[in-house]
């Protein structure tokens, strides 16, 4: 894993490309190099940042140049072994044992045709030295980033927003359609970029630059399409062995020459997988956290350790538990500069805290259960949403009476949170919409009159683009899977927008590779076969996984309640934060420039404060859009963490 950067056709592109990897130091302390070339009447520069896992010797280096060819490679190739041996049979001669020299080699032999058949997680850029043409790529779900900006003829690119950023001098307009998306979602869709001319290279696509100024863009893989094969195979009858899947993709996932770990939080996703590479790695380590007891009762937050503690004592797993009681107040400006745009959800704090635990202890690569969720119907929205159409045949009086009982409970005593009666609030306040915007409101923060009523007014244009955008995307499909729909929705969204977003770049600042089986074109193929009502059965979300799990998981672990890789936010809130959220929601610049109410935000923290409703979610992804604003604005916080 490492980072990659460089520049086309860009005036002073070596000084440039030099600045942007310097910027992406800490996802790649192992070593760093750059390439140059000719490229028309311009010339291409290649930056790379190394954090050696596979082939750790000199032949692994990058920029990596062979026979005409030029590569910079952020990424894992799972498949490469297979590959290897493929070209191998047609001549081709390795010099070293690196998964790069394999998606090199399958470039030469291949071109663009070679990206469907790669199997992994990867963003690259590969030079042509005899046609003068660059060509940009990204795997199939969008596991590994890749920021790029175009101005007339020339493009820089970059693992990191931020290294763009900082080499335009800070002088990047920020985009105010993605902010208020991020204030919908707690994050910035993938489809979107925090700055204006900034953009993402999408998921399973391509862009090729030519010398001539002409740029050609393709897609050699589809998510859309793959959940039409998948309802097609379900339809005839054709379930897929999920055990063999899921454990299949786990050995491939182990593959390094350096110590794999794994999270584990004691549910089933990392059980999972943390069992399956059990079997591969016997002893393997595994890492998981706990809250300071006092937030934890706050919070009713179930005890996962006791679950972590079982499946590691079952499986041989040597386990690190580490208790996360942050200063908060410290973490919260360095979490916003690596995470690059302002993304709400605290467990990038979780993440960060186990991989930096995990690097001082030597390990370089850790496995996570994410996507398992998003692609099985695990969330409590998925089932929530199948309860709400039941929930609609209730007389419409009955209802009506629920709803005002329901609103006059409070989400919290002094003492501790009330979990059931925020669940409650929750599903009521999406559980009569139709389906579209009952999904998109049962995970979003707020709905459309409330973000109206937040936000600037001259930008009510842009909440109708946002929300337009979730309804075209939401609807692309021919599923006649209820279930089926909202798993494609969260793939094609929640999954590269959220999840895997702030897993690489938490990850990433602490110079540690996190890998996904679960985000994996094997698996995603299966669990799109799996017809809905076999992903929610009654009230049990994940079904057919669980029922998968259960030939190498005890039942308790298997079955027991869902729990969250999150964090006592309440508890930080009304203790830890609490000044900060109040200077914010005052004197901000978000409400200094305008583009937040201030009297709006006010009535937010009132509401939280006397327990009437719980917005603790919502002001902390207030605090972490202000933070990012203000480096945004100021340039500060492109520069360093320990600036802000």
């Amino acid at each position: 894993m490492c980072g990659i950067a460089g520049t086309y056709h860009w005036p002073d592109g070596k000084a440039v490309t030099d600045r942007l990897t310097d910027v992406l130091a800490h996802r790649g302390p192992d070593g760093a190099g750059r390439y140059s070339h000719a490229a028309g009447d311009g010339e291409v520069q290649l930056g790379h940042r190394r954090l050696a896992i596979v082939d750790l010797s000199g032949t692994g280096a990058q920029p990596m140049v062979s026979d005409g060819l030029a590569l910079t490679y952020n990424g894992e190739l799972y498949n490469a072994p297979e590959l290897r041996g493929e070209l191998e049979s047609t001549g081709v001669r390795f010099r070293g044992t690196s998964d790069t020299e394999v998606v090199l080699e399958a470039w030469r032999r291949w071109g663009t045709d070679c990206l469907a058949r790669l199997r992994g997680m990867f963003a690259f850029a590969v030079f042509d030295e005899r046609t003068g043409e660059l060509v940009l790529a990204r795997d199939q779900l969008g596991i590994k980033p890749l920021f790029l900006l175009r101005r007339g003829g020339g493009l820089v690119f970059a693992s990191e927003l931020k290294a763009l950023a900082a080499v335009t001098g800070g002088k990047l307009e920020v985009d105010h359609a993605a902010l208020v998306a991020s204030l919908l979602y707690y994050w910035v869709p993938d489809s979107r970029c925090a700055f204006r001319e900034a953009e993402k290279l999408p998921p399973g696509s391509w862009l090729r630059c030519r010398p001539d100024g002409r740029v050609e863009r393709g897609r050699y893989w589809n998510l859309k399409d793959v959940a039409a094969e998948g309802a097609e195979r379900a339809r005839s009858g054709e379930l897929p062995d999920l055990g063999a899947v899921v454990e299949e993709s786990t050995r491939h996932h182990l593959l390094s020459d350096v110590p794999v770990a794994t999270f584990l939080s004691g549910g089933l996703d990392s059980s999972y997988l943390t069992a399956l590479a059990a079997r591969h790695r016997p002893g393997i380590s595994a890492y998981t956290i706990g809250f300071r007891a006092e937030d934890a009762r706050f919070e009713a937050m179930p005890d996962d350790l006791r679950y972590a503690r079982q499946v590691a004592a079952r499986f041989g797993v040597d386990l690190h538990e580490i208790e996360i009681a942050p200063d908060v107040l410290d973490l919260l400006p360095r979490m916003t500069y690596h995470l690059d745009e302002p993304i709400g959800d605290p467990a990038a704090i979780n993440t960060f805290l186990i991989c930096s635990a995990a690097r001082e202890a030597g390990v370089k690569v850790m496995l996570s259960g994410m996507g398992a969720d998003e692609l099985f119907a695990g969330y409590r929205k998925h089932l929530a949403n199948l309860l709400a159409l039941r929930y609609q045949r209730v007389p419409r009086p009955v209802r009506r009476g629920v709803s005002a009982a329901v609103d006059r409970l409070p989400v919290a005593t002094r003492r501790r949170g009330l979990r059931s009666v925020r669940f409650a609030k929750r599903f009521l306040s999406f559980a009569d919409l139709p389906e579209e915007t009952a999904f998109r409101r049962s995970y979003t923060m707020y709905d459309r009159e409330e973000l109206l009523g937040l936000i600037d007014p001259d930008l009510a244009g842009t909440v109708e683009d946002v929300l337009t955008e979730h309804a075209d995307v939401y609807e692309d499909n021919e599923l006649d899977d209820f279930v089926n729909r909202m798993c494609l929705g969260d793939a094609r969204m929640f999954l590269p927008g959220l999840n895997l977003a702030y897993t690489d770049r938490s990850s990433m600042a602490a110079s540690t590779e996190v890998r996904v089986p679960f985000v994996d074109v094997e698996v995603v193929r299966a669990a799109f076969a799996v017809p809905g009502d076999r992903k929610i059965v009654g009230r049990q979300g994940k079904a057919a996984l669980k029922e998968a799990a259960t030939s190498v998981l005890p039942r308790e672990i298997v079955y027991r309640p869902k729990g969250l890789f999150s964090a006592p936010l309440r508890a930080w809130m009304s203790r830890d934060l609490a000044p900060l959220v109040r200077e914010v929601v005052n004197d901000g610049e978000l409400v200094r420039s305008g583009f937040l109410r201030r009297d709006a935000l006010r009535r937010l923290v009132a509401e939280d404060t006397a327990g009437q409703r719980d917005f603790s979610k919502h002001l902390w992804h207030v605090l972490t859009l202000e933070y990012w604003y203000r480096g945004a604005t100021s340039g500060v916080g492109q520069s360093s963490p320990s600036a802000v």
